[in-house]
């Protein structure tokens, strides 16, 4: 280009700033995830300046300011003027407690739900006023990120009339992270706690972390990994937490820790760690009266046992009920819980992993602590790409249940790959159980309407470190934001409405982009599963790292770790029988369920294999072998990567080059990938059945033993 063109393309970005033209996309690296509020110009603008002029909050404290704050910074810029506080006039959004007389008289009420908010769009003395009205700071701020939320996706605040209370009281991000600063099953970089330098150095990205979870409602977060470090709880490592409790609180997130069932034993300098011992009791209540000294709103323990060689109360002989009972009997006076993972299996060869966590803590229901809360996987192995649901959900009436779900993809292509997990999310929580009869779906298990329990959570573990963007890519995101969003309402939320949320929100509303992107998203983890682990396959990945295909994997010590023991594939069929001709799994659902699993003419084929040995020639409900079924089915996932990619190519006018030339790459990659594990699988299962391939599908583009002969000693996340 020449000084002449150059100096042209100058004035006329020159020109663009100073006339306030919108300029094509921009170059953005991800930081700003949702929380972008870029303007758009045109009409929607225009209204919004009409609607919005001043800020008039009621009251003071560390959250109005912090609502305060994200008002001033998002309507600034969505407005494109300044919005500032100053008493109230025509357009002013007036916020606070809807106890406080001022917020009252606008809104006709005084009393909301704790986290409550009412967004109202009101007359005061002629003048147009927009009321945030919370049952408690938090729900102010909660209620000030919904009206940006709606201004960010191009909706009208001109007639408001929201109401809106979180039907779940427990929303969290699980850290699995290490005081070394790596990260279990983590894909996006070191762990963002730089304990290091914690507790003096404390930079703006931790307020960044909270404000990102405030704007979708989570309200707590678990620093450490459940694989937990007894120093985590010594005075050195509290202080550090301390720390980031303070951050936090502003916007209504509390602090947890997961602990280590050990710890009385290696800090504590204790010769045992047995819950009934009354020695260990008084080390545990010290050590929480320690931890409420230094951060007073500490939310409490997660803590995993006896499990994967942790710790626990049966090395002692005791039950998972007493050891969780022991920890709660310590936080209780402080008003802490403790989330005890279900996520279990025994040392000893199981008759069947999926069957473990049920045959556990059945028996236990109705003898923990009221402050205790059982959390579980949603499903029974390991956050597979596909799983059934979990049959505890229903099976504990007396016990609450706490959801966990995987933000973080260790399943479903680490983070390469597209794979937007609102459908996963979506398909769990909507699942019936039939405990109570119809319509008794997991996610009334989650917020207590099944049981009428007042204790209830949801717990995602997080897909962020310290990459710019957060999560490892910008497409990860969406699993961050849909978890947060799905945690606010189970029952109700809708995965392809909060996929239109994001898109809007983190590129453009401009529908556009915001339709085919979301189509896009909408399709994308049912392709992860074809390409994986098509018709109820499950834990196909390679040892370990879990990072590409290894169905061959059939030589390590205990049976559950080789992923020849889920498909048991051999000349005469595939697939792993839980049904009473089997290890009876199905057994653990309630009747309706199980009548519906035991038979493979009732059983959703996506769940096929996961419940049934069939052979090759089984027919399915196309018509096809169960052979030709599997291999195209990986063939499809494949050629749905393919359509993501025109997809994707096609928006490049919608997003700044730097996004956009970074989810081109790794859909290529992607793409790469679904190619090896379609190819992989396909070789390997064709040495088991010994059929030709169907018409139509690709061939392997090598023998097996050369995908049989890939090593990844370094893949991340291990």
């Amino acid at each position: 280009m020449g000084r002449l063109s150059q100096a042209m393309v100058g004035l006329v970005a020159a020109l663009a700033l100073v006339l306030g033209l919108a300029p094509a996309a921009q170059a953005e690296d991800g930081y700003d995830l949702w929380l972008r509020y870029q303007p758009e110009g045109g009409a929607v603008e225009t209204a919004y300046r009409r609607a919005v002029s001043s800020l008039h909050p009621v009251g003071d404290s560390a959250t109005i300011r912090a609502a305060t704050a994200e008002l001033e910074r998002g309507l600034s810029s969505l407005t494109a003027r300044a919005v500032t506080t100053r008493p109230i006039a025509d357009g002013a959004v007036v916020y606070g407690l809807a106890s406080a007389p001022e917020i009252a008289a606008l809104i006709g009420q005084t009393t909301i739900a704790p986290e409550g908010y009412v967004l109202r769009s009101v007359r005061d003395n002629g003048r147009r006023v927009t009321v945030i009205a919370g049952g408690s700071d938090t729900g102010v701020l909660y209620g000030a990120f919904d009206l940006l939320r709606r201004m960010q996706t191009r909706q009208s605040i001109d007639d408001l009339n929201i109401a809106e209370t979180p039907a779940v009281h427990l929303r969290l991000l699980n850290h699995w992270d290490n005081l070394d600063r790596s990260v279990e099953r983590g894909y996006a970089g070191q762990s963002i706690w730089d304990w290091h330098t914690l507790p003096g150095f404390t930079p703006g990205l931790y307020t960044d972390y909270a404000r990102a979870n405030a704007s979708i409602g989570i309200n707590g977060t678990v620093l450490n990994n459940v694989n937990a470090n007894a120093l985590s709880l010594t005075e050195p490592y509290l202080l550090k937490a301390a720390a980031l409790a303070d951050i936090f609180r502003p916007y209504g997130i509390k602090v947890y820790l997961s602990a280590r069932f050990s710890a009385p034993i290696e800090i504590g300098g204790l010769a045992t760690a047995d819950p009934l011992d009354p020695a260990v009791q008084a080390w545990w209540k010290a050590k929480a009266d320690e931890i409420y000294r230094l951060i007073p709103d500490f939310g409490g323990f997660l803590v995993k046992a006896n499990s994967e060689g942790q710790p626990g109360p049966q090395d002692y002989h005791r039950t998972h009920a007493e050891g969780a009972n022991m920890l709660a009997d310590a936080v209780a006076p402080h008003g802490g819980v403790v989330m005890w993972r279900a996520f279990v299996y025994a040392h000893d060869n199981p008759e069947d992993r999926a069957k473990q966590a049920f045959d556990d803590f059945v028996p236990l229901d109705g003898q923990f602590r009221d402050n205790v809360i059982v959390q579980v996987k949603n499903g029974a192995i390991d956050f597979q790409p596909r799983e059934p649901f979990h049959p505890l959900f229903g099976a504990m009436p007396k016990t609450p249940l706490m959801m966990e779900f995987q933000i973080t993809k260790e399943y479903l292509g680490q983070a390469t790959h597209l794979a937007y997990l609102g459908p996963l999310f979506e398909e769990v929580l909507r699942a019936d159980t039939h405990q109570r009869g119809p319509g008794s779906t997991v996610a009334k298990v989650i917020d207590g309407r099944l049981f009428n329990h007042r204790l209830t959570g949801i717990a995602g573990v997080a897909n962020i470190g310290t990459d710019r963007n957060w999560s490892g890519s910008d497409f990860n995101q969406a699993n961050w934001y849909v978890f947060g969003r799905m945690a606010w309402d189970p029952e109700h939320a809708d995965a392809a409405a909060i996929a239109r949320e994001w898109a809007a929100m983190t590129f453009t509303p401009d529908p556009r982009f915001v339709e085919p992107a979301v189509g896009m998203m909408m399709r994308s983890r049912e392709a992860v599963v074809d390409y994986m682990t098509p018709l109820g396959l499950h834990h196909l990945m390679a040892t370990g790292h879990h990072y590409g295909p290894g169905p061959w994997v059939s030589d390590l010590a205990r049976p559950e770790w080789n992923p020849a023991y889920y498909h048991q594939a051999d000349v005469a069929g595939i697939g792993f029988d839980r049904t009473a001709s089997g290890s009876d799994a199905v057994s653990q659902y309630a009747p309706e369920i199980a009548r519906l699993f035991a038979d493979p003419a009732t059983t959703p084929e996506a769940d096929l294999l996961w419940f049934h040995h069939l052979p090759w020639t089984y027919r399915m409900r196309s018509g096809r072998t169960l052979w030709d079924e599997l291999v195209l089915t990986y063939g499809h996932g494949v050629d749905e990567v393919t359509a993501m990619q025109a997809t994707w190519a096609s928006l490049e006018d919608f997003v700044d080059r730097e996004r956009f030339a970074d989810t081109t790459q790794l859909l290529a990659i992607q793409h790469d990938e679904a190619v090896w594990w379609r190819d992989a699988s396909v070789a390997y299962f064709q040495s088991r059945s010994g059929l030709p391939l169907p018409a139509g599908a690709a061939a392997p583009a090598h023998p097996l033993s050369w995908y049989e002969a890939l090593q990844f000693p370094y893949a991340p996340g291990h």
